[in-house]
């Protein structure tokens, strides 16, 4: 046989074998691409938030979860955090990593950004002071009132079990706290000592001191203890959800607007790459789907049109805004600061 013919026949045999060796891996390579940027879609998100907004979040991240595959095509994880608003805000600027803080109160959230990871300006990132929804205090009582607690004034008599959360762990606790304050200035026509006097009065009634909002409803709701309990409206409305029988909300002559506040943490979600995700997640909240979450979660929707469609909400309640007490930074410097109002008027048990 002509030795040139079987060199040619070798040489094509090489050839054709490392052509196909060559696609073999040109396929596994393109099959181990596409698996790779499959695996890069799928975002995490972490969101810090406070007690009472459990549910909100639970059914709020499922509609996320959609809205992220339908615009973007990506999947996400989100895990929640919840506590006591000060003590999850210390928690963040402890190093818990949170792409979000969607906390109950300003003052939390600027606690974060006096840590270095949230810049300045925040408040102005998105609409309404970066607060999608709202809420008040309300009391919660035992079906049929039988002590009769119509306002706050009634709450400082004697034999009245109060529950309410500790001003120092918890936003909602600070925000029932100014609801008190405020209306004791009405009262008292202004008297800062007579108000002083009224507040301290009624901590003395106060039994129980929980470090956020969820664990005082559970010592009223699952312990039975107490009269009344000072609550976000949202947990008043969750406890007559699943305790109809059980309970009644009072509504007082006068009471707080309370404004949860929501935040990007900026250091965390650079370092992670989740600012566009981030960024998406707070303002969905804002859309008339995460406005009908939050409204059917009990929180009060910022979107006017949308709250008028829940009757639940009693338009007529006497709301006052942390502005009468000078902002948030005033009011805690005066009241909640270490050797603040708080600490010198309230007796440990």
């Amino acid at each position: 046989m002509n030795q040139n013919f079987v060199k040619s026949a070798v040489a094509a045999t090489l050839l054709i074998a490392g052509t196909i060796g060559f696609s073999a891996c040109s396929s596994s390579d393109e099959q181990k691409g596409e698996a790779s940027a499959k695996k890069v879609e799928k975002q995490t998100l972490t969101n810090v938030s406070y007690d009472p907004t459990r549910e909100l979040y639970a059914n709020y991240n499922e509609v996320f979860k959609k809205h992220w595959k339908e615009k973007t095509g990506g999947e996400v994880e989100i895990t929640q955090s919840h506590g006591g608003s000060g003590k999850q805000a210390l928690e963040v600027a402890n190093g818990l990593e949170a792409d979000v803080v969607t906390l109950a109160l300003e003052f939390d959230v600027n606690a974060v950004r006096d840590a270095g990871l949230i810049e300045d300006g925040w408040v102005k990132e998105f609409p309404l002071n970066s607060s999608p929804y709202t809420s008040t205090i309300v009391f919660l009582v035992r079906k049929g009132n039988p002590k009769g607690l119509k306002d706050w004034g009634d709450l400082v008599k004697p034999g009245i079990g109060i529950i309410t959360p500790n001003p120092k762990t918890s936003g909602g606790a600070r925000w029932n706290y100014l609801a008190a304050w405020a209306w004791a200035e009405n009262q008292y026509n202004g008297d800062q000592e007579k108000a002083k006097d009224f507040v301290k009065k009624l901590y003395a009634n106060v039994l129980v001191l929980a470090s956020g909002a969820r664990g005082s409803t559970t010592t009223f709701i699952e312990n039975g203890q107490g009269d009344v309990l000072l609550s976000w409206e949202n947990e008043a409305f969750l406890a007559l959800k699943d305790y109809p029988n059980d309970y009644e909300i009072v509504i007082p002559s006068i009471s707080i607007l309370a404004e949860p506040s929501v935040a990007i943490v900026d250091k965390v979600v650079d370092k992670r790459g989740t600012r566009e995700l981030a960024t998406e997640y707070l303002s969905y909240l804002y859309s008339d789907e995460g406005q009908h979450i939050a409204a059917k979660n009990h929180y009060r929707p910022s979107n006017k049109e949308i709250l008028a469609q829940y009757k639940e909400f009693d338009p007529n309640v006497n709301l006052f805004s942390i502005e009468r007490f000078g902002g948030w930074d005033k009011a805690q410097k005066t009241h909640f600061s270490n050797g603040g109002i708080f600490d010198q008027i309230y007796e440990k048990k």
